[in-house]
């Protein structure tokens, strides 16, 4: 059997996935080690999977910085990961890397020693394909030359932008002797390349043939919801977005005005007085609850648009009011669009204009009708189980494990 590392960001639904994957691997005999800074043990709460800090504590994106703060601080991270992960990965006999796409060092590290690995898509695919635009994007779905052209400026504008982390990223593979490369997309396995989304999901693009689209990384599959939803919407912001007081406010004053009971859960991010004045507005308040149990009641959600919760959604068949915030999330709000199984809205809309969104969503059948076909997708997609599998067969074989 195989020792695994694990590379991955530290953020709350990162590491969830990555749990999911590893519990999956124990369970067949593996062993798997999760290595980051010391910052990001609390995160893991896999009992039989271990934990390796390496490195020294530093700001991380679970604190939320600014966004060119946040660009130093994972170009510091990758620079550490890179400097530190050899030895380590040594030390503890590893024979296998499962690496988070939006963390090169992993994929850096591996190929300087040799070692199978395999990119896991915890957000939205890093692939690059200059017909769609790229995941942190928030434009629609176009084919006119000038949907090209914006797609391509807007490119060079984040490759800019993360130029910081190119330079590491650039730095390193020349240290490691490895060839040239400036971006994440250039630091993905070429055995096997594995995604939480699901192909129904995503505009017409094309994608590597090592390219698994096995829905979300759960350790217990999805189960149907059975469509007898309840008259109640269901709002969440995120682990890292649940402090937004104004805009849950929002909210609560569009559900009012829908004429519609709404459940927040705002992941113990709000205090006291927030959640009694939100009580006053109409929502009842939770800090975390089961959330694909209550989306299997719920009539619709309104989102961050976070992969996960969208994944959720599909799972239970419930439509979806985007309101994106950050990160891939403008992607994954145009996604939602595009497939027709929700709408998009902007975090500055006034409540009267979500209530008219969550009153279209509630109305219109075509929105379930539509996810629901998503969800047939979904649950035949293998999730956890499946992406094991592939990453067994890429390290049994080290050879490209094909698309089906």
């Amino acid at each position: 059997m195989s020792h695994f590392a694990v590379i991955t960001l530290p953020l709350y639904s990162h590491m969830r996935a990555m749990e999911a994957l590893a519990k999956h691997l124990i369970v067949r005999g593996h062993r798997v080690t999760f290595f980051q800074q010391e910052e990001a043990r609390t995160l893991l709460r896999e009992p039989q999977a271990h934990f390796i800090a390496v490195g020294h504590p530093t700001p991380s994106a679970m604190h939320e910085p600014g966004f060119f703060r946040l660009i130093s601080d994972m170009a510091s991270v990758t620079d550490m990961l890179c400097r530190e992960l050899p030895l380590a990965f040594r030390q503890h006999n590893i024979d296998a890397v499962i690496v988070d796409q939006m963390e090169p060092a992993g994929g850096l590290v591996a190929q300087a020693l040799n070692l199978p690995f395999i990119s896991i898509c915890c957000a939205l695919p890093v692939n690059r394909d200059n017909t769609i635009p790229l995941p942190v994007m928030p434009f629609r779905y176009g084919t006119s030359n000038r949907s090209r052209k914006l797609y391509a400026s807007s490119a060079d504008v984040y490759d800019w932008l993360m130029s910081k982390q190119g330079r590491v990223i650039a730095c390193h593979a020349r240290a490691f002797g490895l060839p040239s490369r400036t971006r994440l997309d250039q630091c993905l396995s070429p055995l096997a390349q594995i995604s939480q989304t699901i192909p129904g999901f995503d505009f017409p693009r094309t994608l590597p043939a090592c390219f698994h689209a096995v829905g979300p990384l759960r350790y217990d599959p999805p189960t149907v919801s059975t469509g007898n939803k309840k008259p109640f919407v269901f709002a969440s912001l995120g682990t890292l977005q649940g402090y937004r007081y104004g805009l849950f406010r929002t909210i609560a004053r569009a559900c009012r005005q829908a004429g519609v009971p709404l459940l927040i859960a705002h992941c113990d991010r709000l205090n006291a007085s927030q959640t009694a004045r939100l009580a006053r507005a109409g929502a009842q308040t939770v800090g975390f609850t089961d959330q694909l149990a209550v989306l299997r009641d719920a009539s619709a959600v309104i989102t961050h648009a976070g992969l996960n919760t969208v994944m959720d959604a599909i799972a239970t068949a419930t439509p979806i009011l985007a309101v994106p915030l950050a990160f891939d999330q403008p992607g994954v709000a145009a996604r939602v669009v595009f497939s027709g199984i929700g709408l998009k809205a902007c975090r500055f809309s006034p409540s009267r204009t979500l209530s008219q969104h969550l009153l279209d969503l509630l109305e219109n059948k075509q929105y379930t009708q539509r996810i629901t076909a998503l969800q047939t997708q979904l649950i035949n997609a293998g999730g956890a189980a499946r992406a094991a599998e592939i990453i067994e067969q890429a390290v049994c074989t080290r050879h490209r494990v094909p698309t089906v």
